[in-house]
């Protein structure tokens, strides 16, 4: 079997340990500044769970597509016997890059960059690879940019010219911290990086594995499988076509519209709850601002 066959294989390789923390208290160093600023398309968009969840989903899949992450991810983290993990500190360390105090966020990133410089090898057919690549920091950095604006444009509330050129604007300062050269300031800008990647693009068994880990809600079993099931979709339906159409994405990812609709009044309802827990409801007390500064 080929050693990248299932998601779910056990592995036995020595995997690099991760330097983000899985829990953070936004609300101190008093006072301190994050990287974002309060009013920002950053803190409106990344405190929503739904938007986030999908665009990290599709961002995953835009990733994989190409062999050099997906074998560096795959042989060097635990997201072979840990995925829901590793994704979950991916998530927390996007959090603190935006809502964390700016001199941790640089501390972890940091710690994030180090253990990168580690991370090195070859794909299944023999292509070297290392994570401090530029041309890879570049396509990771630019598909979490597209996952979470698209997902949130498309299933929270539709955002203007304006408003998007803030967002991909808004995250230069994080992107340079982790090493990015390349920081597209458009949409259409991302779909010339994608351009160049896209001949490397191919289908894999362990974009299908993923995928059925998120329809099947182990992350959140509390959540009704369906909603899962939805979601998972709604990730694949933000996917540029043509990559959809490399990964042989078929008709049994496809969005219904009920599922559509659903998807966009959980999305909306999302946006509405102020949760109190959240790291921009914390940071907003850290800077003596109201909590719900992100809902306002």
């Amino acid at each position: 079997m080929n050693e990248h066959a299932s998601i779910t294989k056990p592995a036995t390789r020595t995997y690099q340990k991760s330097t983000t923390p899985t829990k953070i208290d936004f609300t101190r160093p008093e006072g301190e500044e994050a990287i974002c600023a309060p009013g920002s398309m950053h803190w409106r968009i990344f405190k929503n769970s739904i938007a986030m969840g999908i665009g990290g989903v599709a961002a995953v899949l835009l990733e994989f597509a190409d062999a050099r992450i997906r074998s560096g991810v795959w042989d060097h983290s635990v997201y072979p016997v840990d995925p829901i993990g590793r994704s979950q500190r991916t998530g927390m360390a996007a959090m603190l890059g935006v809502y964390g105090p700016k001199s941790m966020a640089q501390r972890v990133i940091g710690g994030v960059n180090r253990m990168h410089a580690k991370v090195a090898g070859e794909t299944p057919n023999g292509e070297k690879y290392t994570a401090q690549d530029p041309e890879l920091l570049d396509w990771v950095s630019a598909t979490a940019q597209y996952g979470f604006l698209t997902a949130y444009d498309r299933f929270v509330h539709k955002l203007s010219e304006e408003e998007k050129l803030d967002y991909w604007t808004g995250g230069d300062e994080i992107a340079k911290l982790y090493g990015v050269t390349e920081i597209p300031h458009s949409e259409a800008d991302f779909l010339v990086m994608m351009e160049r990647l896209v001949p490397r693009f191919e289908p894999h068994q362990i974009n299908s594995d993923f995928l059925e880990i998120v329809s099947s809600g182990k992350a959140r079993p509390q959540i009704p499988a369906f909603i899962h099931r939805a979601l998972a979709r709604a990730a694949v339906d933000i996917l540029p076509p043509i990559v959809r159409e490399k990964l042989d994405l078929g008709p049994e990812w496809n969005l219904s519209l009920p599922e559509r609709l659903m998807v966009k009044f959980i999305g909306r309802q999302a946006d509405k709850k102020v949760d109190t827990e959240s790291p921009a409801y914390q940071a907003a007390l850290r800077l003596g601002l109201p909590g719900n500064t992100a809902w306002q």
